[in-house]
């Protein structure tokens, strides 16, 4: 369970470096370089005790890194800015295994049950009030419906990329081909970097972006190389290790519970480091939404 509760705290510390990232660098050029340091790391894992680009899920692995890492990404970047660290990983993590079921059910057929169904119904009622605008006044004017937006859409980016890498690790197996996590995060990366790069590209010259001249001059500065490097490593890479490890030394029954306390454990360190003081409802509403995410794990 220690590596369960790793990558949580991880992806909560990662998350909120990479809302600060985002204010030095703008959303499009902190994920394109977060994801050029990670391909970097990744692929030395992937080549030095991995399988590289063997087995025949890696085309599906790469869909699914330009679903998740990719489009997934450019929209939780885009929301990041918006509604805070807090508000969108409770968003995508919550969300993300209802956009999942939706997938399953329009590609696969697959059906859930009356009490998944109950449960995603609670965890949707629970986000909703955690959103209420009443209680995140921090928001600036105008920035909060599309926020949340983006928001659901990084939840469809995830949730839709996950159940695609799910499909590859299934036609790799069938094949007698074993894919480990490293190397599953390295071949999806690959998408996401070559979305994340064409994101960049196109939007660049929007007023938020960092100019590509200026770039050197901010990592002249130890804060913004310190966040870069917290954000690629805690998320992409030695988070996503770390739930791969916990997944292969514990059942997921209790690994995808201990991860779904993410957006509830991201809140003390949004708190320090943002500055998001959330209300008592918006609190409530983000312990009902992830106590029934976790419920809907476990079925």
């Amino acid at each position: 369970m220690l590596f369960a509760f790793l990558t949580t705290v991880l992806w909560a510390i990662g998350a909120v470096s990479a809302r600060l990232l985002v204010t030095r660098l703008g959303p499009m050029l902190a994920n394109f370089l977060r994801l050029v340091v990670a391909t970097a790391f990744l692929t030395a894992w992937a080549f030095v005790w991995g399988r590289g680009i063997e087995g025949p899920g890696f085309l599906w692995f790469f869909v699914s890194g330009i679903v998740g890492f990719g489009f997934g990404d450019v929209a939780l970047y885009f929301a990041l800015p918006r509604i805070g660290a807090r508000l969108t990983m409770l968003l995508t993590q919550c969300l993300a295994a209802q956009f999942a079921a939706l997938v399953e059910f329009l590609w696969l057929g697959t059906t859930l049950t009356g009490a998944q169904l109950a449960l995603g119904a609670v965890v949707i009622a629970g986000v909703v009030m955690a959103l209420a605008p009443k209680d995140n006044l921090h928001i600036k004017p105008g920035q909060l419906v599309p926020g949340i937006l983006f928001g659901l859409l990084a939840a469809a980016g995830q949730g839709g990329g996950a159940v695609i890498s799910r499909k590859a690790f299934d036609i790799s197996l069938a094949a007698g081909i074993e894919i480990d996590g490293g190397t599953a995060a390295f071949q999806r990366v690959i998408g996401g970097v070559v979305v994340g790069w064409i994101a960049w590209f196109l939007l660049r010259k929007r007023p938020d972006e960092k100019r590509s001249s200026a770039i050197l001059p901010v990592f002249r500065e130890a804060r913004p190389a310190m966040l870069l490097m917290v954000t690629a490593l805690f998320g992409p890479v030695i988070g996503v290790a770390c739930f791969q490890w916990a997944l292969s030394t514990a059942p997921s029954g209790i690994v995808l519970p201990i991860v779904g306390l993410t957006p509830i454990v991201i809140i003390p360190i949004s708190y320090w480091l943002e500055g998001d003081r959330p209300k008592p409802r918006s609190i409530l509403g983000g312990v009902i939404a992830v106590a029934a995410a976790i419920a809907l794990a476990m079925q």
